[in-house]
């Protein structure tokens, strides 16, 4: 069983950043393409952002220009640094494998609120 732990997240003025983590317990976690999603209440979950095993990066066009996604492979780690954070992206943010069927058990998210 693959344990994904997010964390790094809470509440953020608008205008202001943070840093969210992942921690994948799968040695193969290299190899996968992983992406950030995020849920807002009373809305489906969405892929926020994506990064491939070479590195390759998408974004999602909410937040394409504001957000940045990196992995560090020896600590199965990967991150979203959001940037100029605006009240539409309060969500409870997860990360899992991008391929569809193939993903991860979620995990718990971590929760990010904008508010002033």
């Amino acid at each position: 069983q693959v344990e994904v732990v997010e964390s790094g997240g809470g509440l953020v003025q608008p205008g202001g950043s943070l840093r969210l983590s992942c921690v994948v317990s799968d040695n193969m976690f290299s190899s996968y393409a992983v992406g950030w999603y995020r849920q807002a209440p009373g809305k489906q979950r969405e892929l926020v952002a994506q990064i491939t095993s070479g590195d390759l990066t998408n974004f999602n066009p909410s937040v394409s220009g504001r957000f940045g996604i990196s992995r560090d492979n020896a600590r199965n780690t990967v991150y979203l640094q959001m940037n100029n954070l605006k009240f539409e992206d309060t969500a409870v943010y997860y990360c899992n494998r991008v391929a569809p069927g193939l993903r991860w058990s979620w995990g718990q998210g971590t929760r990010v609120t904008v508010s002033s």
